[in-house]
């Protein structure tokens, strides 16, 4: 019965005799017979090798990483050895076997002598159990069953599953302060005094927004967006951010404890994995030499030389979108569509945002390719090293994809545009953007809102139609014919193992990067929910429902679309911890930036300590922000336009005087900033250093406040060698 359970299964092309494809595979073949192994040949449209390896393999290995308190009991005794550790010993004695001819397996796979290899789904207990408690959508509240995971997919899957959960079990109370907030907003927003003078500001004539024929327009026209806009630019949102820089700390604290006590149930706390794998390459082949380190700084430069390429190329990227934007305003303002015409800035920020979702979907294919390639150009000495550097890597180019462009609507739109008379121009001719006239906050929470609702809805659609889809497929092209029995002939038993092997073959491939792109993609989501949460304070519920659906979609994707993963053993989430603390620390600073620059949070607080009414005349009876809006316009006379702004032909009634408004802090008769100016800038300034290290200080307090490793696991550390010196003695 144990010969008939096949470790892997090898699929070949049927080829021709004699031909050297077949000879390659046949010595191929012959080296694993060499090392024990048991083979079993199918034929059908393609030729399925089954390969069993032998018992004295894993006996070896088993002897070789030994926990030393076993040996002292029994040295004789075998302990069965799990399934997952059968697959991985044999997946990587199956790729470092060399043929006669100095080829391993991946070389056979480019010249075609092989198509693919994969473990099998088995018919086991835990496989069931899995199927009907886990991957399927009706359990979608119910906890994991992260042991059962461990048995199936290995460690390394169960930790990304563990961690999945715990991330979203956490970020449900975000999710919650983040709408306590927003709903706050909204209740608060109707009572502003803010808007409440926008609205009734009817004679306040402020400048074109762009250079052909637009109109002169009154600041009440803005009424509701200005409502808005305080809705998620208010004091909550302060607190919001401050709350959510002290949650991504205790998030990561708390995993950390979480990780430990998984993995001391595991025995996997002190684990080695230069020891694993020595021991591997040894019962592989006993005159290995082990790979030494090596570090060279003119590699080291060059990579470095070429990530910075390839940055600047993703932020030029930003900036050709900020070109479209501005090209895309002035071309919808002169169009025949009405609607086009007065919604111009709006149509090029929707528009430019699903461009830059597009960017987003192409560059990420190209980002792998590059960091693959810098990778292969470092020689990293393990697998795991190259993992690491691979992440690295990427996650910095996903990184600057994904945010240069909310990085630039968020600190230097608006900022960088000149004032009325004198703009700033691409090429000498197009005018740049300008913020939404109610405020730049506005564009950042579209921009976050559009970005994040395609990236969650398209890229979870494909994420899982594609391979539905794919397998769907396969499986109308593989429905078998019904062959007719001729009365007398037997008919020839069908091979139990043939029809398992046909149906795991159709699964969709899997490869070493399928659980990297799902923390990928979790660890961007992350990302999206801290560093920019001041001006979406709905982030964090949007990724918490997300996450809800993600986990059981990839269950469902990993038992029943995809082939079954090569398990790898891991005792922690490897370098991504590293990733998630930088993006907390880039969260405490990104927040504190679009406090203190994107938002009116501190020319509304400096008003209202300096120059208001309460402040100047010491009249209680009054809103302290009487006259706020009045004092942050300043005054342009029309006939210092520019000689090429072309003004409405038919001016409206109301351009009698000649001066109109625009939102700076200038002096009406040369246009320079005025001292207003200068003391908004110093309070921004004083704002962002202050939140940062408040926020920098809580994060430090937090993380020396909750330990690492829970005082449970460390007693049970502390037992075991005990009885073990104990023993010894």
């Amino acid at each position: 019965q144990d010969e008939e359970k096949w470790d892997f299964v090898l699929v070949s092309d049927i080829h021709e005799v004699g031909s050297e494809k077949e000879i390659k595979r046949k010595k191929f073949l012959d080296e694993l017979s060499k090392k024990g192994f048991t083979i079993k040949k199918i034929e059908d449209e393609k030729l399925f090798y089954g390969v069993h390896a032998p018992k004295h393999i894993f006996r070896k290995y088993q002897w070789l990483l030994r926990n030393p308190d076993s040996r002292l009991r029994d040295p004789s005794a075998h302990h069965d050895i799990p399934v997952t550790t059968r697959i991985r010993i044999v997946n990587f004695i199956l790729k470092n076997t060399v043929t006669p001819d100095l080829e391993k397996l991946r070389d056979l796979m480019k010249k075609k002598v092989f198509e693919t290899m994969f473990p099998l789904h088995e018919k086991e207990e835990v496989r069931e159990f899995l199927e009907e408690k886990w991957a399927r959508w009706r359990d979608i509240f119910c906890q994991q069953p992260i042991e059962k995971i461990r048995c199936y997919f290995g460690e390394k899957v169960a930790l990304y599953f563990a961690w999945l959960g715990w991330y979203t079990y956490l970020l449900g109370f975000a999710a919650v302060v983040g709408l306590v907030v927003f709903v706050a907003g909204i209740t608060v927003f109707n009572s502003s005094q803010v808007s409440k003078e926008i609205c009734e500001a009817n004679n306040t004539i402020m400048c074109p927004l762009c250079d052909q024929k637009c109109p002169f327009w009154l600041l009440s026209d803005t009424c509701t967006y200005s409502r808005v806009t305080h809705m998620i630019d208010n004091e909550g949102t302060v607190l919001f951010a401050m709350f959510m820089a002290i949650w991504a700390t205790v998030f990561l604290e708390l995993w950390k404890r979480q990780r430990a006590t998984v993995v001391t149930n595991w025995d996997l706390y002190g684990w080695d994995e230069d020891e694993e794998e020595l021991a591997m390459e040894l019962i592989n082949n006993l005159q290995h030499e082990p790979r030494r380190y090596q570090h060279s700084y003119l590699r080291s430069t060059i990579v470095l030389l070429l990530v910075l390429v390839m940055i600047a190329v993703l932020i030029g990227i930003t900036h050709a979108l900020v070109i479209y934007r501005v090209i895309a305003t002035a071309i919808f303002t002169q169009s025949d569509f009405e609607f086009l015409r007065e919604q111009a800035n709006t149509v090029a920020v929707m528009t430019g945002a699903v461009l830059h979702y597009l960017t987003i979907v192409i560059m990420t294919k190209i980002n792998r390719r590059v960091a693959l390639f810098l990778c292969d150009l470092e020689k990293p000495r393990t697998f795991s090293q190259r993992e690491n550097n691979f992440t690295i890597k990427i996650f910095i180019f996903q990184f600057f994809t994904n945010f240069s462009s909310l990085i630039y609507i968020a600190f230097f739109l608006g900022r960088i545009n000149g004032h009325p008379g004198n703009y700033v121009r691409i090429a000498g001719k197009w005018r740049l953007e300008e913020c939404h006239p109610s405020g730049c906050i506005t564009d950042l929470f579209i921009q976050m809102a559009i970005i994040m609702m395609l990236k969650q809805t398209i890229s979870n659609l494909m994420e899982y139609l594609v391979p539905w889809i794919a397998h769907r497929i396969r499986n109308r092209q593989k429905c078998p014919k019904k062959r007719h029995v001729v009365l007398g002939e037997e008919e020839e038993a069908e091979d139990p193992c043939k029809k398992q092997w046909l149906n795991n073959y159709q699964l969709n491939e899997v490869n070493i990067f399928s659980l990297f792109d799902e923390f990928l993609e979790m660890v961007i989501q992350y990302s999206f929910t801290t560093i920019f949460v001041a001006a979406f304070p709905l982030a964090p519920l949007l990724a918490f429902c997300n996450n809800l659906f993600e986990i059981r979609l990839d269950a469902i994707k990993m038992m029943q679309l995809h082939r079954r993963m090569v398990p790898r053993k891991a005792n922690d989430i490897g370098i991504w911890l590293q990733v998630l603390e930088a993006i907390g620390i880039l969260a405490v600073i990104g927040n504190g930036l679009v406090i203190a620059i994107t938002s009116n949070f501190i020319p509304v607080q400096v008003y209202k300590y300096t120059y208001s009414p309460c402040m100047t005349e010491n009249s209680t009876a009054v809103d302290c922000l009487t006259g706020y809006i009045n004092h942050s316009l300043s005054v342009f006379h029309v006939q210092d336009f520019e000689p090429y702004m072309k003004l409405a032909e038919k001016l409206p009634d109301f351009v009698k005087d000649e001066i109109r408004e625009y939102r700076d802090y200038r002096n009406a008769d040369d246009y320079s900033y005025t001292v207003q100016f200068w003391h908004v800038f110093a309070a921004r300034l004083a704002f962002l250093i202050l939140f940062e290290h408040v926020a920098l200080c809580i994060k430090l307090i937090a993380a020396w406040y909750v330990p690492d490793v829970p005082q449970s696991v460390k007693n049970h550390l502390l037992d075991g060698k005990h009885s073990n010196l104990w023993k010894e003695l």
